[in-house]
C-alpha cells in the first residue's frame, strides 16, 4: 500500500497537491490550487496563454475531493472572483462564457462564506464586495448581477 501511495505521489503534481491537502503537508496546503487557479484566469499574454474556466474550476472541484474544508473552499471560491475580475479588468477581456462562470463562482463564494462561521464572513465578504465594484466596469449586466447576490445572500 505505501508503495501505491508513493507511485501516485510521483506520477504527478496533482496527485501532490491532494495528497499535500488530505494529510495537511507543508506550509501552504491552498497554494498549488491557487497557482492553477491564477494560471488559468489571468494568463500572460506575452506567452500567449489563453484562460480556461473548466480548468481553474476543477482546481476548485480537486480541493473539495481531497480535503472540503470549508473555509479553505471559501478561500478559493473568493480568490477565483478576485482573479477572472482582476483579468477583466486589467486587460479588458470580455467574454460571454467568462462573465458567466465569474457570476456563477461569485454566489458559490457567497453560499460558502455564509455557511462559515460570522466571525469568519467579514473579510470574505469585503473581497467579494471589491469583486462586485470592479465588476460594474465590464459591462454585460455583471455588476449588476453582483449586486442582487450580494443583497441575497449578505442581510445586513
Amino acid at each position: 500500500m505505501l508503495g501505491l501511495v508513493q507511485d501516485l505521489y510521483a506520477a504527478n503534481k496533482e496527485n501532490q497537491a491532494f495528497l499535500h491537502a488530505r494529510f495537511d503537508l507543508g506550509a501552504d496546503v491552498l497554494k498549488p490550487y491557487k497557482e492553477t487557479i491564477e494560471r488559468w484566469l489571468w494568463p500572460d499574454a506575452l506567452r500567449n496563454q489563453d484562460t480556461s474556466v473548466a480548468k481553474a474550476k476543477q482546481a476548485i472541484s480537486s480541493y473539495r475531493k481531497a480535503v472540503g474544508e470549508p473555509a479553505a473552499l471559501a478561500e478559493l471560491t473568493v480568490f477565483y472572483c478576485e482573479q477572472a475580475a482582476g483579468f477583466c479588468d486589467d486587460v479588458g477581456y470580455q467574454d460571454d462564457g467568462y462573465f458567466d462562470a465569474l457570476v456563477r463562482m461569485f454566489e458559490q463564494a457567497l453560499t460558502i462564506t455564509n455557511q462559515l462561521p460570522a466571525s469568519d464572513r467579514g473579510a470574505l465578504i469585503a473581497r467579494l464586495d471589491r469583486v462586485r465594484a470592479v465588476s460594474h466596469n465590464f459591462g454585460y449586466g455583471v455588476g449588476d448581477d453582483m449586486d442582487s447576490l450580494l443583497t441575497k445572500y449578505v442581510k445586513a
